[in-house]
């Protein structure tokens, strides 16, 4: 594919357009890294001398720098994102075949089935080529302009039929001849002579007398376009000389009836017919050799010369037809393909590269025409020099090329030292181009999935860095209604795409992975409840238990009503963790204990705050009996229970529930004494915003509500008769 320069912008700009002398002065240039293997570019400022120097100076800089990454050619625009996205679907129905052929055990090469199915799918790529070609060349306004033109997807077209011609016959005619197929190739792609030419000469009362005549006569001869040749000998019949006339006559049903393999159902008929043409031939040629020397040329031309180049095209001249073909402009394509119907009409595909190579002897193709060149390679049979070829057109179509040569045993599907096959470098240099475009990342990691463990890596890769798009935009757009599902518990948009193509190639690991990255997103937003959900999809405990710890930090930082209103999404995650506690994998007790905690203290406070006493008296007394609350923070529910402790009118502790939480403060006071205070008052100290004494003074205060709390209890009997402080 040719390479196309363009200029880019640094977004979001690395400075402003007046700023670059700052920049400068910051001690700092732009450089720059070259990914070796697609030639995309890393771009970052860097410093140009000392850090120490700078210092010295008083020179500042962000610490943090932008690193922007570039290519040298331009991403899929406008109809290539279009071709590649509807070719990428024949591709994947390439892959769907060859992996139910593997799963059978089938042979490809030998099985009718497969092989006609795998020529079908060649036939699709060959019509989108055409497609995208027509389309190119419709003189129609357009939104965007055209990427490539139509000469471009015309040679994508040519290559990519003239392979399927050569190398994907239909089941049972792989040994059969080959040169109607090559002149049906021709005729399509490289049309000679053009309509006008003929529209031109046949509104002409004597068309012989234009010097066009006779090699538009000879080209369409030779082409085997004999509905135009015998048009034209018929018109010879008003040609002065009457030898002309008597010749055209005969060559005309010669030219009409000329034997074509697919007029007939068996070879050894095809072979019978023509040598009875042959005969025929031979026939007008001793006619024509009888015509005197005198009566040869009408004054306009000799048209003896050049009606005895026809006839020798029919006799299958070979150097004849070299010299025609040289005289007309035509080029070594033309002469392969007229080799195989008058020359050698029993060509057959593993001989046609022994013919081509003497042609292009004396016929070269022109080394700077690639199209050309990715033809004389598959004429030769030399399918490795053609996708080399063919990747100089287009990498397209040398990766599409590859992946059909290995199935059919074309290429080596041995890997090499760096552990790919030939097909897998195209496959990955291909979805490296298609990977400059992020948004076409779906596509990228499915060419990429097909290459084995390298691809696989290189997929993996892609998948954890597609952008989710879970923020949601200030305009309402599509991608913000898609944020909007996810938030309210559905899989949706990219995240569910990325998802599903996890699953589909069985990547587990990576899922977990964008599970973690989409999770790590909610948490800025305090969606703590879907980032547990994520964490937890990925089990990823250490991350399960860090949102519990900051929904933790939303009680100390905002206080109990803010943090009770914000947890209230997280309930249904605890749920779903109890659910899947028979999973494979299931959560560690630490972490499922901590966020039960979470929900229950916080469980408590919305109880405590609607006027629910007993609720939240109970909330307190579970959380201690399960032991759910960590240390630290049993300090912080026994000051928060303080509130139910000195409701005068209602008891709403029994006794032995009072002595749960005398044992449990004891417990504590025991523990500070011994030293052990940061394990249990630091969170204390911090929703106070006080030390560890004043921490202690609140205890204190506690100890008294219980110890004048359980006096009430002995007093009034609540909880039946107290017995002692054993629990």
């Amino acid at each position: 594919m040719a390479a196309s320069r363009h200029s880019g912008h640094l977004v979001p700009p690395l400075f402003g357009r007046d700023a670059v002398e700052d920049f400068e002065r910051s001690g700092r240039t732009i450089s720059l890294a070259v990914n070796p293997r697609d030639d995309n570019l890393a771009i970052y400022p860097t410093l140009n001398t000392s850090p120490h120097v700078l210092r010295s100076q008083g020179t500042s800089y962000p610490k943090e720098q932008q690193i922007y990454f570039a290519s040298r050619e331009q991403a899929p625009l406008s109809e290539r994102r279009v071709f590649i996205t509807d070719t990428s679907v024949i591709f994947a129905a390439v892959q769907t075949l060859l992996r139910a052929a593997r799963s059978n055990k089938v042979e490809l090469l030998r099985n009718d089935e497969n092989l006609r199915a795998l020529g079908k799918l060649a036939n699709d790529y060959i019509n989108f080529c055409k497609e995208c070609c027509l389309y190119a060349s419709q003189n129609i306004s357009r939104a965007e302009p055209l990427q490539f033109d139509a000469e471009h997807y015309r040679c994508l077209w040519t290559c990519f039929s003239l392979f399927s011609v050569l190398y994907l016959p239909e089941p049972g005619y792989e040994d059969a001849p080959v040169g109607d197929e090559l002149m049906e190739w021709l005729n399509t792609h490289f049309i000679q002579p053009s309509t006008q030419e003929g529209d031109e000469l046949s509104s002409q009362e004597r068309p012989w007398e234009d010097p066009a005549f006779w090699p538009y006569l000879i080209r369409t001869s030779l082409r085997g376009l004999s509905k135009a040749s015998a048009f034209f000998l018929n018109v010879l019949g008003q040609h002065p000389s009457t030898y002309l006339q008597s010749l055209a006559e005969q060559l005309s049903p010669l030219l009409t009836n000329h034997p074509r393999l697919h007029q007939f159902s068996a070879e050894r008929d095809f072979a019978v017919a023509s040598r009875r043409w042959k005969d025929k031939v031979k026939t007008l040629r001793i006619e024509l050799d009888r015509v005197p020397v005198s009566e040869r040329d009408d004054g306009f031309e000799n048209w003896w010369d050049r009606f005895s180049d026809i006839v020798g095209i029919l006799e299958g001249r070979g150097d004849v037809v070299k010299r025609v073909c040289t005289e007309l402009g035509a080029d070594w394509k033309e002469v392969c393909s007229v080799w195989g119907i008058f020359i050698d009409t029993r060509l057959r595909r593993q001989d046609l590269p022994e013919i081509v190579a003497q042609v292009l002897d004396e016929m070269p193709p022109d080394p700077t025409d690639r199209e050309d060149m990715v033809h004389s390679a598959l004429f030769l049979g030399r399918p490795t020099q053609a996708l080399s070829e063919a990747a100089r057109l287009d990498i397209w179509l040398a990766a599409h090329l590859a992946d059909l040569m290995e199935p059919i045993e074309l290429i080596d599907p041995d890997p090499d030292d760096a552990e790919l096959s030939l097909r897998q470098h195209y496959i990955l240099d291909y979805a490296g181009y298609l990977h400059r475009d992020p948004a076409l990342w779906r596509i990228t990691v499915d060419y990429m999935y097909s290459c084995g463990e390298v691809g696989h890596g290189m997929a993996d890769e892609v998948l954890m860095r597609v952008p989710l798009r879970l923020e949601i935009p200030k305009d309402a757009d599509a991608a913000g209604e898609e944020a909007v599902r996810i938030r309210a518990g559905h899989l949706a948009g990219v995240l569910k795409d990325v998802n599903e193509t996890c699953f589909e190639y069985q990547r587990e690991e990576i899922r977990r992975m964008v599970c973690r990255i989409a999770a790590q997103t909610f948490i800025k937003e305090k969606a703590f409840g879907l980032a547990i959900s994520y964490y937890t999809s990925a089990e990823a405990w250490a991350g399960l238990g860090r949102v519990v710890d900051l929904v933790l930090e939303e009680y100390i930082s905002q206080g109990p009503d803010h943090f009770a209103r914000l947890v209230a999404n997280i309930a249904p995650s605890l749920h779903g963790l109890r659910a899947d506690a028979g999973a494979k994998i299931p959560a560690p007790g630490v972490f499922t204990h901590r966020l039960m905690f979470a929900v229950r203290f916080a469980e408590f406070h919305q109880r405590r705050a609607s006027g629910d006493g007993r609720g939240a008296a109970l909330d307190v007394v579970t959380m201690f009996r399960e032991e759910i609350v960590p240390k630290s923070w049993w300090a912080v529910l026994l000051c928060d229970a303080l509130e139910l402790l000195r409701d005068g009118g209602t008891m709403f502790f029994t006794s032995n529930e009072a002595c749960l939480l005398i044992q449990k403060l004891e417990e504590l006071h025991i523990a500070v004494g011994q030293g052990a205070g940061d394990d249990y008052l630091p969170v204390l100290c911090r929703v106070t915003r006080r030390g560890e004494k004043h921490a202690l003074q609140r205890l204190a205060v506690v100890r008294l509500s219980l110890a004048k709390y359980y006096a009430r209890c002995g007093a009034l009997g609540v909880g039946g008769r107290p017995g002692g402080w054993s629990y």
